[in-house]
């Protein structure tokens, strides 16, 4: 009996198991979306935060610390329930769905996480660059674009493809606001089969699912870090 009752629960998994890759597949969708659009909108901040004027570096300050230290779920929540359900374009409404809101109450705390590895890379270019351009008279747009920004993206790099492991992870808190998940899916599938073995070993799949996902990112990030260590 308890061989047929493994079997049946194995069986089930099987059965839902195309289910759960289309909810990986949500996840991994937000995550893109989220690090896409918080590395654009990061990159813009983190420039003004080096800009010379104080006017312009003080909102760039403040988003950082903002959005740094604020709890992610508190900013899903937040953006889930501000923004509007439709959107009034050109005498159409279009949706706003809850996944869509999600992305963009990730992509926050990852603009500003980028911010800051963004600053923390030119931080780490050495005096010594700055003064041979100076002394090339390079000017500030030519010494950022033909000397800087290069051995930036190198250091940036690791520090990214770190912060998109987490952003995945984070899409995990998706499902509280009813987006259609992978944790969604699983809460569906446990409740239909109503076994607590098939319970156990549908989120023993979950876990398995994103550290299937995650681990080759974490590997190729400490490879690249000690690649570009001596840059």
């Amino acid at each position: 009996m308890a061989i047929e009752a493994s079997g049946s629960v194995f069986s089930a998994l099987v059965e839902w198991s195309p289910a759960l890759a289309v909810g990986l597949g949500q996840n991994i969708l937000i995550s893109l979306l989220a690090v896409l659009i918080g590395s654009l909108l990061g990159l813009l901040v983190g420039a003004l935060g080096l800009s010379r004027f104080r006017l312009m570096r003080l909102p760039a300050r403040l988003w950082v610390q903002l959005f740094r230290n604020a709890p992610w779920l508190v900013l899903i929540y937040f953006v889930t329930y501000v923004f509007p359900f439709e959107v009034h374009v050109g005498g159409m409404y279009l949706p706003f769905p809850d996944w869509l809101k999600v992305t963009i109450g990730l992509a926050l705390p990852a603009s500003a996480n980028v911010a800051e590895i963004f600053r923390g890379a030119i931080a780490s270019i050495p005096a010594t660059q700055w003064e041979a351009a100076r002394s090339l008279a390079f000017s500030r747009r030519q010494m950022f674009g033909s000397i800087i920004l290069p051995q930036c993206f190198k250091r940036m790099l690791p520090p990214w493809m770190n912060l998109y492991a987490v952003i995945t992870m984070g899409t995990a808190l998706a499902s509280l606001v009813g987006v259609h998940d992978l944790i969604d899916t699983a809460q569906i599938a446990s409740n239909t089969v109503n076994r607590t073995g098939f319970t156990v070993l549908i989120y023993f799949s979950v876990l398995a699912l994103f550290f299937a996902y995650c681990y080759p990112i974490s590997r190729l990030t400490q490879r690249l870090e000690r690649r570009y260590a001596f840059y």
